[in-house]
């Protein structure tokens, strides 16, 4: 099983990024996948999730209007959309696979948001 996150970077304030995380070794198209952020000496958090045919999307309120999660279950791929960036968005982000007990989690894009 992999996840691999890419797309982090350094960007200036109110700026835009594009995450992806291809996965495979699993039948993703059966898993509902999420955006964890974790940054430092803060406890990781729920960014925003979808679910297995992508029907349904949930967000954090801290991003509600701001990030868009997609999936292209032909490309086993997983997007985050992030957009009007701020400092507070900086941190380490995750993607997440989930389906009943089965977790699987890659290993970290690192996003800073600073002018």
């Amino acid at each position: 099983v992999q996840l691999v996150e890419s797309g982090g970077g350094l960007v200036q304030p109110g700026g835009s990024l594009r995450l992806s995380c291809a996965a495979s070794g699993f039948p993703f198209s059966g898993y509902a996948m999420s955006w964890y952020r974790q940054a430092p000496g803060k406890a990781r958090e729920l960014v925003a999730s979808i679910t297995s045919a992508g029907g349904s999307t949930n967000y954090a309120d801290s991003v509600k209007g701001r990030f868009t999660i997609s999936r292209d279950n032909a490309k086993n791929t997983v997007y985050l959309q992030m957009n009007s960036l701020k400092p507070e968005d900086t941190a380490m982000y995750y993607c997440n696979a989930n389906r009943w007990v089965k977790n699987y989690w890659g290993q970290g894009t690192q996003v800073t948001v600073s002018s």
